[in-house]
């Protein structure tokens, strides 16, 4: 999930860099349609569809393990946050021992 937003704030400063040098070509008026549409489609829309992909590749262990009724379990970066390891479908970082519901 951080990477996603990492992502993010490093197209907005390219975009803002990029708007900055660009601006002199087009008229003012056409500025906030420009500016809309340039954020949706720099910024908005390829955060977005990579936060459906983190979603769908981390489905299985969002809803089918025991990690994910854990107090101890971060759902926004899939992550146990007592032994700081990342739980697969597979493999649970404290093997059940160490669970505790929410």
């Amino acid at each position: 999930m951080g990477g996603i937003i990492f992502w993010a704030i490093i197209r907005t400063a390219i975009l803002i860099i990029l708007l900055w040098v660009f601006s002199d070509w087009f008229e003012y008026k056409y500025w906030w349609a420009i500016l809309s549409l340039t954020v949706y489609g720099f910024i908005i829309h390829p955060a977005v569809v990579q936060y459906k992909l983190f979603l769908a590749k981390n489905r299985e262990v969002l809803t089918n393990t025991l990690c994910s009724s854990c107090k101890h379990f971060d759902e926004t970066a899939v992550l146990c946050l007592k032994y700081d390891k990342h739980p697969t479908k597979y493999d649970i970082p404290c093997e059940g021992a160490e669970w505790e519901p929410e």
